[in-house]
């Protein structure tokens, strides 16, 4: 088995999330699906996924409480990795100094786009009491990790700033809007840097947890929509076909065009890593190339999203093999797509399969 550090070294420096480009690759890192306690096959430090040329993006799962952490501080976990963080005193807020380093090296030297997602399925507390306290939330964000704004603010990555945030709301969410919106405001009023603002909803239109935000209320850069553990999944695609009973992209390409506040908002195709990252919906990289080539054709098709990293170098050759069939120039033909736009129906999502496996002793686990 060739190295999982050997891989990770064999890469250069790319360009981030370009979204006028249809290769991105998204992987989500932190929490240590593949459940390994140690050796190459454990999550490894967030720099070692940076330095694989073939992924674009890497957002940072999760953070899972927003307001109702110890001393109103937000709480991150991201599994094995945050072993060298310490706690700020009288919080639950982790201090990680190891980590945001590597976020330093992965913008400056690796050219990466950075995100934080926020949610996740152990996320519980229900968004907010008003469109006030979602905003001053969202500011509260702003402040511990965007750009350093004094020297009260507790910041768990010190110095480093990320390059926005990923929305994984898997329930139902009050006040979402102001919440996102909020940020957006922030971001924006940033000129220094580009800031992306991304959602990960399931793939059931609409998508019920995050249908506040996504019903044109707020401007999206991408959503990375999760192609798995439902109906509509990659395994429900049919080869050959240009109409998709199931699998619904095209439903989504029209949301993107027709009801988004962004018309030019971008989606990525997301799929499992692995055999156990998800309850259904893995597909080796030969039964995702006709997939892939098939949502080349819509517009707002950007790329892959995968969960997650662990699981990603587990299957060696799965980051890889996605990569070449994005810069493939196998498609479809545009002609053979009929009824562009899809009729927006209304959809019950199947409940998410909560998988739980062996992590290090002592480490609460999440799921995705």
């Amino acid at each position: 088995m060739k190295s999982v550090l050997l891989l990770a070294a064999a890469g250069g420096a790319t360009a981030g999330l370009l979204l006028n480009s249809v290769d991105n690759v998204v992987t989500y890192w932190g929490q240590n699906s593949y459940g390994q306690g140690s050796g190459e096959l454990a999550q490894q430090r967030l720099a070692t996924y940076c330095a694989d040329a073939d992924i674009d993006v890497i957002p940072m799962a999760f953070l899972y409480q927003i307001t109702t952490g110890i001393g109103g501080q937000p709480v991150v976990n991201f599994a094995n990795q945050q072993n060298n963080c310490t706690l700020y005193s009288g919080t639950g807020l982790l201090n990680c100094p190891e980590i945001a380093g590597d976020i330093i090296t992965c913008q400056s030297k690796y050219k990466k786009t950075i995100l934080l997602s926020v949610g996740g399925a152990t996320y519980t507390e229900g968004g907010f009491s008003s469109p006030d306290v979602a905003k001053q939330a969202a500011e509260k964000m702003w402040a511990t990790f965007g750009p350093k704004q004094d020297e009260s603010t507790l910041r768990p990555f010190g110095p480093a700033v990320i390059d926005g945030f990923d929305l994984d709301f898997e329930t139902t969410m009050n006040n979402a809007a102001p919440f996102a919106n909020r940020l957006r405001e922030l971001m924006d009023q940033d000129t220094t840097k580009q800031y992306f603002l991304t959602a990960a909803p399931q793939c059931p239109y609409p998508d019920l947890a995050d249908n506040e935000m996504l019903d044109g209320n707020t401007y999206f850069d991408a959503i990375f929509i999760q192609f798995y553990n439902n109906y509509c999944g990659v395994n429900s695609f049919v080869p050959g076909s240009a109409e998709q009973t199931n699998f619904n992209f095209k439903t989504w390409d029209t949301w993107a065009r027709t009801v988004s506040a962004n018309p030019d908002v971008k989606i990525l195709l997301g799929v499992p890593a692995n055999i156990g990252a998800a309850g259904t919906g893995y597909l080796p990289v030969s039964s995702l190339g006709p997939i892939i080539a098939y949502c080349k054709q819509f517009p707002s098709f950007a790329g892959v999203m995968m969960w997650d990293a662990s699981q990603a170098y587990a299957s060696i050759g799965f980051v890889t093999g996605v990569k070449e069939a994005l810069l493939s120039t196998t498609s479809i033909p545009t002609s053979s797509l009929t009824n562009a736009t899809a009729p927006l129906g209304t959809y019950k999502a199947t409940p998410r399969t909560r998988m739980r496996r062996a992590g290090r002793i002592g480490q609460r686990q999440f799921i995705y």
